[in-house]
């Protein structure tokens, strides 16, 4: 029996795209944003949620930081995807006066919208797959989406790879609702919370991880929105959390941090995995 994995929809968004090269015989069920994905995993709706985590033009997706943070979850998998943004329409590159898709895909294109559309409006949507639906009832709209998304909604493509970077690679958060186990090649991400840290407490936390000679991949903070300067802080590192160093720094930050949250231990992908197969 295949695989429910829950996406942002409607048809046609990066994640569906993700979700396919996870698992090309599941099914799937489209969602209005990135936090009803993560809801429906953790009440059962869905077996699994692929969700955007970061972008390497514009940063971490906070939304999904938030309800990993907050929902009984978590990350079994990750998924690293090339994303190449077209400009897609019904009518020609003149006629285009809104430009429509999800705030994360304009931001991407950024300097191309500036470049050659620089009196267009920008409107944002839900998904870059919705804004190709709108794009359809009029000449005068456009949106930025997938290309493979134009024929779906019967556009045509009015210009190819319009993002900022050809090394524009979003990594995408297969989320679960039961742990998986260690791969011999894993990667943890966590959330720490130092609660307005004395000096020196964050120093504290990281340094548990360097005297074990453990890797950080990734260290960001996030605002707690318990008040101005109070931060959680997100961190990815090299293994998996039933590995001896590993729950050993854990147990040592625990004793320091006012909360510690596993997100997930799971296979790491290589960064160069980000082909569009």
């Amino acid at each position: 029996m295949s695989l429910l994995i829950g996406v942002l929809g409607p048809e046609g968004t990066f994640s569906e795209k993700a979700a396919k090269r996870f698992d090309p015989q599941a099914s799937l069920r489209y969602f209005r944003d990135f936090e009803e994905v993560i809801a429906a995993v953790e009440g059962g709706e869905v077996d699994r949620g692929v969700v955007p985590l970061e972008n390497s033009l514009e940063g971490s997706v906070g939304m999904t930081l938030d309800s990993l943070l907050s929902r009984d979850v978590k990350i079994t998998g990750e998924i690293n995807l090339a994303v190449r943004h077209c400009l897609l329409g019904t009518g020609r590159a003149e006629e285009v006066k809104v430009i429509l898709s999800h705030p994360q895909a304009l931001a991407q294109c950024r300097s191309y919208i500036k470049r050659n559309f620089p009196e267009a409006e920008l409107r944002t949507t839900g998904s870059t797959s919705h804004a190709a639906r709108l794009a359809g009832e009029f000449s005068e709209m456009a949106a930025i989406a997938d290309a493979e998304t134009a024929e779906r909604y019967g556009l045509s493509v009015i210009g190819r790879n319009v993002q900022d970077s050809d090394q524009n690679v979003t990594r995408f958060a297969v989320v679960g609702r039961e742990a998986a186990g260690p791969s011999g090649r894993d990667k943890t991400s966590l959330a720490v919370y130092l609660e307005r840290a004395a000096p020196g407490a964050l120093w504290e936390v990281l340094g548990e991880f360097a005297k074990r000679k453990i890797n950080l991949t990734k260290i960001e903070s996030r605002p707690s929105k318990r008040g101005l300067g109070d931060y959680y802080f997100f961190i990815d590192l090299e293994g998996h959390v039933s590995d001896p160093l590993v729950e050993e720094a854990l147990a040592r930050i625990r004793e320091r941090a006012a909360m510690t949250k596993v997100l997930g231990s799971y296979p790491r992908t290589d960064l160069s995995d980000n082909s569009e197969r």
